[in-house]
């Protein structure tokens, strides 16, 4: 079927595009302009702005962390409820579906679950395979395993290294690496309780830089598109916007990317020791162009932090909102999952909250910045809408500052940030750059050959009300939302890269499975054949 739109404010910034025209879809790809100048069908996009689907790198929506906090708090989601007429097993849970209807509707069409264990990495695709419309890629964790930490303490060099974490992405299928309180969660299981930069793992000899800098070099010398995604050490603590300093000034000059950097904002001062450190933060990103970061963007109401870095989890499990919590320590991350409810009368929510919206204020490049609540830890991906209201009206955001404590606000920069953010800066933060970032040719732009995944917003006076229910959604040329609403399921696609390890490494972990758990190291690995309704694609490494 050929498609045109006609008439909106095609936003297009890959394509240096932002002009009032047409755009013309045709099966699953963005086509030229016929000859003949007729189409099958006809929206008239007048009023409206035309945009790629937005791509969304750090939301936790799968896997085992994900349903342990399920199932913790059935009364925070909708699984305990019977699914709507007309899906899927409609006895059964939908968390999965009401995700992908959710995501569809803001114009998401593509989303990164960001932390998975190697080993657990079936059960995510398979949840993620039962999630609607968007396309998804999971991240595999190392940096905490046993096999990779000793690998390199016994100094078995670069190219053993690189073969291991080619085998990790390749058995995993997944679309990158990620790393989480490298070392420190090793630690954890030494009683360890605190855990920095330069700090050494007890039995492994290797610091926390040591580990990030070898990971590191291993996905760049890999060409994996996406660079290591780095959740750092001393998550939510003051005075660890130190730590988020120097991970930046490690990284050097090869790519980096430091997940939801909000949490690693905080400074020292103020009488009760508690305050913003983004102006710090944001002047070094501005200044190391190889680095990306994602805010983690914190919301006040209730939420469930859900984390592989134990050893944090476990430290604040007396902060719980209601007071119940579930920590899971095994090989490599394990996971703590706590209910919270950040308050916005509560001062130190109220900093965390404005440091969020100082670092998306302060980085100057919305290329290096990019949109996440670190779902659901700083909020749920549902306050997207009223994010994206703050982020583009400062006199919004002087209502929401009317309501917080001002010993808050006095230890922050927020309320003399002027900024607001584009549509063009918008389509940049949430569609060109992640695209880029992800090494995702065929999205984030509306250039010819590209995937119809494209989102249609009417602006209106509430502009909240207009990200959270798009005029229209397609999903490879398939319209699935109308004035907001969804109209039907449909199923895209697993993303994953597949860079070839050696086939000695394959015989190490083999025998290294072997010799732990009796188990062939093939039976972790996810089968190409996993996913019948959702094929998995390739994204090619760069050489």
């Amino acid at each position: 079927m050929l498609i045109r739109i006609v008439g909106g404010r095609v936003l297009d910034p890959a394509n240096h595009r932002d002009e009032i025209g047409d755009l013309w879809l045709e099966g699953e790809r963005v086509v030229a302009a016929p000859a003949h100048g007729r189409a099958d069908e006809t929206f008239d996009a007048s009023g409206c702005v035309v945009m790629a689907g937005a791509i969304d790198i750090h939301s936790h929506i799968a896997g085992a962390n994900v349903n342990t906090a399920r199932l913790l708090l059935p009364e925070q989601h909708r699984a305990h409820a019977a699914r709507p007429a007309g899906t899927p097993l409609s006895n059964a849970g939908w968390s999965t579906f009401e995700t992908g209807k959710l995501y569809a509707q803001m114009g998401f069409t593509t989303v990164v679950e960001p932390a998975v264990s190697p080993h657990n990495a079936l059960h995510a695709h398979l949840e993620l395979a039962d999630t609607p419309v968007i396309d998804k890629a999971i991240l595999a964790i190392l940096g905490n395993d046993d096999f990779g930490l000793s690998l390199m303490r016994d100094g078995a060099g670069p190219a053993a290294i690189r073969d291991h974490v080619a085998w990790t992405l390749q058995s995993s299928k997944a679309l990158g690496i990620k790393v989480i309180n490298a070392g420190g969660v090793a630690a954890f299981k030494d009683n360890v309780r605190a855990f920095s930069f330069d700090d050494v793992v007890p039995h492994y000899g290797m610091s926390s830089r040591q580990i990030v800098k070898t990971l590191q070099r291993a996905v760049a010398d890999l060409g994996v598109p996406h660079p290591l995604h780095i959740h750092c050490n001393n998550l939510g603590l003051p005075g660890n916007f130190e730590t988020a300093l120097a991970t930046i000034a490690a990284a050097e000059d090869l790519p980096l990317h430091l997940a939801h950097l909000q949490f690693y904002g905080y400074g020292r001062e103020g009488k009760l020791g508690f305050s913003s450190a983004a102006p710090k933060l944001a002047e070094a990103v501005n200044a190391a162009k190889n680095v990306t970061i994602d805010v983690g963007q914190a919301m006040f109401g209730q939420t469930v932090t859900i984390s592989s870095d134990v050893l944090r989890q476990f430290s604040a499990r007396g902060q719980a909102h209601p007071n119940k919590y579930v920590i899971i320590d095994g090989d490599a991350n394990g996971g703590g999952m706590l209910p919270y409810k950040y308050k916005s009368g509560a001062f130190a929510n109220a900093v965390q909250f404005a440091v969020g919206l100082e670092l998306f204020l302060l980085i100057e490049d919305p290329g290096q910045v990019f949109f996440t609540t670190d779902h659901p830890n700083g909020a749920p991906f549902t306050t997207y809408p009223e994010i994206f209201a703050l982020l583009m009206s400062r006199d919004l955001r002087d209502q929401w500052l009317e309501k917080l404590p001002a010993e808050a606000l006095a230890v922050t920069t927020l309320r003399g940030l002027r900024r607001e953010y584009t549509w063009a800066e918008i389509a940049v933060m949430t569609r060109a750059a992640p695209a880029r970032l992800l090494g995702l040719r065929d999205r984030g732009h509306l250039g010819v050959g590209a995937r119809a995944d494209v989102a249609i917003y009417r602006p209106g006076p509430d502009l909240a009300a207009t990200f959270r229910h798009a005029e229209r959604v397609y999903k490879d040329g398939d319209c699935v939302v109308r004035e907001g609403v969804l109209t039907h399921y449909r199923f895209g696609r697993a993303l994953r890269v597949a860079p070839e390890p050696d086939a000695a490494m394959t015989r190490r972990l083999d025998a290294y499975y072997d010799s732990r758990y009796g188990l062939d190291a093939g039976l972790l690995s996810v089968p190409e054949t996993a996913l019948p309704r959702e094929p998995f694609e390739t994204v090619a490494c760069q050489s």
